[in-house]
Parts: structure tokens; sequence; C-alpha cells
């Protein structure tokens, strides 16, 4: 049997996917709109550190295209953690409005191909990666993907060492892009439909095509790896629920 890989994890994720109900939206009068957009800005505010004060952090994304409007994007110490903030959205006045459109569950992970676990105190950088804040670019790109399992092109059975050879490839690709893209890899084995989720933050929306691109000549990818939906946003702070409202309906 091909010997498995230690992992470290950080932060529990959660990426929640909501619609909105727009002919209900257009429906509500101007003071329950209102009323509406306040208490989605509260909501935001504390979910990413307000009031609450709580460990981990989060963020709101309007999403481009037709799979969903929303990204509520969640970091949390415990899987419990996760189950709160997707109940403060479900439970929020508004959630009628918010009709869930999908999800994906994961925590942050480190492979020991890139980082040893170990007994003692983990390096300052290697904590940084496995708790971090939300990166606070402008757009983010979120897709699973699971490695093939599929006659000569098993990834499960290669061996440790050449498919620390393959990572070691694909990792630098990856890091001819530093300083253009953060990328958090989260492992979902036995917590969702793939393997791992992968976020890509920047402030270039161009940078996710052309890196997922480049990536898809590296052996790792070309042979091994399967992808499931991509989707793409846009980050959207409290204040500027107001804009994205009117624009999105036409109000403004």
């Amino acid at each position: 049997m091909s010997e498995a890989v230690e992992t470290l994890e950080g932060w529990w994720v959660l990426h929640d996917f909501r619609r909105v109900d727009w002919p209900r939206w257009h429906a509500a009068s101007a003071a329950q709109r209102a009323a509406l957009l306040s208490g989605w800005q509260t909501l935001c505010r504390e979910l990413s550190g307000g009031p609450l004060e709580q460990a981990g952090d989060s963020a709101v994304y309007t999403v481009l295209g037709h799979k969903a409007d929303l990204l509520f994007l969640h970091f949390r110490p415990r899987l419990e953690d996760l189950l709160a903030a997707q109940m403060a959205v479900n439970l929020d006045p508004g959630r009628p409005f918010l009709v869930p459109a999908t999800s994906y569950v994961s925590v942050i992970e480190l492979s020991g191909y890139l980082a040893k676990p170990g007994t003692g105190p983990l390096p300052p950088e290697v904590q940084r990666r496995l708790y971090p804040a939300i990166p606070p670019h402008r757009y983010v790109c979120f897709y699973p993907m699971n490695k093939r399992r599929q006659g000569a092109d098993n990834w499960y059975m290669l061996s440790r060492e050449e498919r620390a050879r393959l990572m070691a490839g694909h990792g630098q690709i990856g890091r001819r892009y530093a300083g253009q893209v953060v990328q958090i890899i989260t492992g979902s084995q036995g917590l969702d439909d793939w393997e791992w989720g992968v976020t890509l933050f920047a402030d270039d929306p161009l940078v996710f095509k052309k890196l997922v691109y480049e990536m898809r000549f590296d052996e790792t990818s070309a042979r091994y790896a399967e992808f499931g939906s991509f989707l793409v946003g846009t980050r959207l702070e409290p204040d500027d629920w107001p804009r994205w409202l009117n624009t999105a309906t036409g109000d403004g």
C-alpha cells in the first residue's frame, strides 16, 4: 500500500453560497428594504469580528453568474463555530430573502510534502498559514478538486517520493505568482463531496485565469486532477451593500 502523508490542520472553513430571492425583494416595501439592508450590514460586521469578538474571520462576496448571488466565507476554530456562523445567517430576519444555493465544509491544510508534522511548537510562518485572516484582496475564486483514482492515473497508488516530486514541481508554478495571488488549500476528505477546496484571492481577477491555465500543463494537474465548478466573486464590505443592491435591482 502506498504511504499516506500526514497533514497539519488549522481553521475550519465554510463557503456558504446564497441566492437572493429577487422577486421577494422587489415586492418588499421601501421600509422593509431599509430594515433588511441595515440588518445585513450589522450581521456582516458582527460575523467579521465586531461585537461577537470571536476567533476566526468572515467575509462576504458578491458572486458573478447564476450559480449564486453571495458567498459568506467563514474561518473558525471548531466545526461548532462554523455552525454558529451559518445559523447567524439562517436566523437573521432577512433569511427568507437569502436562499441557500450550495456550500462547502473543509479545514485549512498543509500536507507533509510542504510542512513536516512534529511534536514541538509550530514555526510562526506555519502558524500564519494554518490560521490566517481572510486576505483583504478584492476578488475571490473558489473551486473543489479531487486527485484521480483511475487506472494508470491513480494518484493514491504512486509512491510517496513520486508524489512529493510532482507536488514540488506544481508548487513552483504557484510561487511565480507570489504577490499577485494568495492561495488557501482546505482539506475535505470525509467532510464534503470533494477532496480539497481551493480558494484564491487577488486584486486582478485575470490572475485566476492565468494561474489555473498554466497549472493545467503541469503533470500533477494534467494527469491526476479533477475539478468541480468554479465560482468567482467580489468582496462586499458592509458599506457596499446599498450600492450593490441598487445596482442589482436597477434602483440607482
